[in-house]
């Protein structure tokens, strides 16, 4: 399994939260990341608007591949406000769930197969 480097999440534009554990468990409740996204509708860009609460927000997206859950955090939002993408790193480091470049297809390919 690829392993990456402090200084590779922190150059990443968009990182992959990952619902499987460093122990390679799959995270649970099922629902998780569309969970973690709905927290995080309101950050987005220009602020939240009548309705924004019905949408995702495009710095924080559920998504799923090879049949795992994920979320796709935009670094935008760091910058934006501090404070919810420290919400969502810790939840991630809270539930050991893994975290990987958005860039790295290839590491998720790997990772997904040693679930």
């Amino acid at each position: 399994m690829s392993v990456h480097t402090a200084q590779d999440i922190d150059n990443s534009q968009e990182l992959f939260i990952v619902g499987v554990t460093s122990h390679g468990k799959k995270f649970r409740p099922s629902d998780w990341a569309e969970r973690l996204a709905g927290v995080m509708s309101a950050f987005r860009p220009g602020g939240p608007k009548p309705g924004s609460h019905l949408s995702y927000s495009p710095w924080c997206v559920p998504n799923s591949f090879s049949g795992f859950k994920c979320v796709v955090i935009n670094r935008q939002l760091q910058g934006v406000e501090p404070m919810a993408w420290d919400f969502v790193m810790n939840f991630a480091k809270d539930n050991d769930l893994q975290i990987t470049p958005a860039c790295s297809a290839q590491a998720l390919e790997e990772m997904f197969h040693h679930a």
